[in-house]
């Protein structure tokens, strides 16, 4: 590929674009990277890999295992999954609080919860209009601005993708039926549990998640300390699970017998 001066590549011609164009072959591979994770996760631990080893003077591998992808099926196995990645830095010692946790989204979203000169965040109760932009053009923007929203109106929310036109992000569209403010309290009590010597109590507002869940305190803190092991291929309730197929339509995912006894159907 033709690059600049500074080693960034340049927009392709015309002759380089209808060399692509015109050729099946390289068109379907291309098309087929384009919607390959493995195939974009490679290219991004490459460029990592590379710049790490430039930076340490190192040599050789850099990461330690092949990544690992795993379906969210249900409500459940998002907020697990979500939680399980936002307190990586404190489960590993690295950080106490989430407003200190390092390179986390959650501290983004802490610390935005912190601008008293902001709306509040919107509560799991509110029915905004399905892709609804979260401030008006031209109104001061916050930290998170580059993350998609967390909350999502199940019943409002219009179906399919909802792009960010402004182009700060990907999408508009939240994962979690419930506001950031909810969150935050929910991943803070969470952490007080797998960390036994830290003092403090439970927010009230953490009960309602739980039973709305359907699952218990002890329950939940288990499944967030231990999802990586708990779940492989897909992640979710047992009946949610039992109720895909592989790709090919022919064999059901298998269930590790501790998840299956957390998460009862």
């Amino acid at each position: 590929k033709r690059k600049d001066a500074k080693n960034y590549p340049l927009e392709p011609s015309e002759f380089e674009l209808n060399s692509i164009c015109n050729d099946p072959n390289k068109l379907r591979t291309i098309r087929l990277r384009l919607s390959d994770i493995s195939w974009w996760i490679r290219l991004l631990s490459q460029k990592i890999a590379q710049r790490a080893n430039r930076e340490d003077g190192e040599v050789g591998k850099f990461w330690q295992a092949r990544y690992g992808a795993v379906r969210l099926l249900d409500e459940t196995a998002i907020l697990a999954c979500a939680a399980y990645v936002d307190l990586n830095p404190i489960r590993a010692a690295m950080a106490e609080t989430i407003e200190t946790s390092d390179f986390t989204s959650v501290q983004q979203r802490a610390l935005d919860l912190q601008q008293q000169t902001l709306p509040m965040p919107p509560t799991a109760d509110s029915h905004a209009p399905a892709c609804k932009p979260e401030k008006a053009p031209g109104s001061l923007r916050i930290g998170s601005d580059f993350l998609a929203p967390l909350l999502i109106d199940e019943l409002g929310d219009a179906l399919g993708p909802c792009v960010n036109t402004a182009g700060h992000r990907a999408s508009d569209k939240g994962f979690l039926p419930m506001s950031v403010a909810s969150y935050v309290e929910l991943l803070d009590w969470t952490a007080r549990q797998i960390h036994r010597d830290q003092r403090g109590s439970t927010p009230t507002s953490a009960e309602p998640v739980f039973r709305r869940l359907g699952i218990s305190a002890e329950i939940w803190t288990e499944l967030v300390r231990d999802f990586g092991r708990l779940f492989c291929i897909v992640a979710g309730r047992p009946h949610v699970i039992d109720s895909h197929r592989d790709r090919r339509g022919s064999q059901r995912y298998k269930t590790r017998q501790r998840a299956r006894e957390l998460l009862v159907s």
